[in-house]
């Protein structure tokens, strides 16, 4: 049975009647087939697992969309029902943030949070890590379950779980896609018909840079803005091929592990995607 609790006392009351390994894993509501997989890890290895239901306001800046980001409790509550998840952990605002929905301490991203993403939505990623922050604080869990879409997120959690010494470890999911390549986001059900065949560059675009891995750089982003080039209704933000650890982008004679990076807009909703390539070696997949 999957209890669901709001304050800060009803999750500790819930997860005392727990005992074993616990698995966490963190959305902002609007569940799909994405979180379900999330959910089916954690479950494979954890005793016990919690979901929190979060739409946080201090990863947002002025102008983007968190008035209109979907909120969707009753359905998020069936799927975590049908999945297995013992506790939901669906708090207020004023629950996570009681001295106000922008604290004076909070955690900064610091370099690795000024590129890409960073460079494209300033401050979001200090309102992911304190957030995240204060959701394993709060839940207390051995393992923290992330996707791998959200690479840059993936990276700076990992980073501050190292650099503050928090006592979970961070596992990554592999991007779940729709048949047709699309990567599953809550932002998805912002797309018209015709926005949603546009959308298909990002994929698209990606696994053509895979293909040309073998060729080197060069040939990877070329390959990846040939495809994007062909989509003028497809405003892209970024393409860019980077080290995955420092997302340094990897010069001309690089040769190894590789990220592959997009972020676009189409219509009015910005799009994310990437992909982990082995560039001057074999091809692998778009996860």
């Amino acid at each position: 049975m999957t209890t669901m609790v709001h304050t800060r006392a009803d999750l500790r009351a819930a997860m005392h009647t727990y005992a074993g390994e616990l698995g966490v894993v963190m959305t902002m509501g609007a569940l799909h087939d994405g979180h379900r997989e999330l959910i089916r890890v954690a479950r494979r290895r954890c005793e016990v697992t919690v979901v929190t239901v979060f739409l946080n306001p201090l990863q947002f800046a002025a102008g983007e969309d968190l008035s209109r980001y979907p909120q969707t409790l009753e359905s998020d509550m069936v799927i975590c029902t049908d999945e297995g998840v013992d506790v939901v952990f669906a708090p207020s605002v004023a629950e996570v943030y009681p001295l106000g929905e922008h604290p004076q301490v909070r955690v900064q991203a610091g370099p690795l949070g000024n590129v890409l993403e960073g460079a494209s939505r300033p401050g979001h990623f200090d309102g992911v890590l304190t957030v995240v922050a204060k959701l394993l604080h709060l839940t207390g869990p051995d393992v923290a379950y992330f996707g791998q879409k959200d690479a840059q997120q993936l990276l700076l959690i990992r980073r501050m779980v190292q650099d503050l010494d928090f006592p979970v470890e961070v596992l990554a999911v592999p991007t779940v896609r729709d048949s047709d390549g699309l990567a599953l986001s809550s932002r998805n059900g912002y797309l018209t018909e015709g926005d949603r065949s546009a959308a298909l560059a990002l994929s698209r675009s990606l696994a053509a840079g895979v293909g040309a891995a073998v060729e080197g750089p060069a040939a990877v982003r070329r390959a990846a803005l040939a495809v994007l080039d062909a989509h003028p209704d497809v405003g892209l933000d970024y393409l860019a091929l980077v080290e995955p650890a420092t997302l340094l982008d990897v010069p001309a004679d690089f040769f190894g592990t590789a990220l592959l990076a997009v972020a676009a807009k189409v219509g009015t909703t910005r799009l994310i995607d990437n992909a982990v390539l082995e560039i001057g070696g074999a091809p692998v997949p778009v996860s």
